[in-house]
């Protein structure tokens, strides 16, 4: 008997969207990685486009946890900068969509 996995029947819902209808700034991470994982790049950046920064931050961090590269909070603080204005933008742009602003 073949079972088939589909991991977006065990993704966590969006306690924002259930309560006031809405996107949170985060909705679409869960999906953008799964896309991420299944090598289809531009899906997951359409669902969230930071995903591809988040990611090198996320690895940078990890790196540094192991080597304890030079300049490496200075890095880390530049990279988390322009994570919070990718999320915002985007934020932004899809609340402007939704209510047409």
């Amino acid at each position: 008997m073949f079972l088939e996995f589909n991991i977006q029947d065990y993704l966590l819902p969006c306690l924002n969207k259930k309560i006031f209808g809405i996107d949170c700034p985060g909705c679409g991470i869960q999906r953008s990685v799964v896309h991420l994982v299944k090598g289809e790049f531009t899906e997951a950046f359409y669902l969230y486009p930071a995903i591809f920064t988040l990611v090198l931050l996320f690895a940078f961090i990890l790196i540094n946890k192991k080597l304890k590269l030079k300049h490496a909070s200075k890095i880390i603080f530049t990279l988390a900068i322009i994570n919070v204005l990718i999320i915002s933008i985007s934020y932004i742009i899809k609340m402007n969509f939704i209510f047409n602003l």
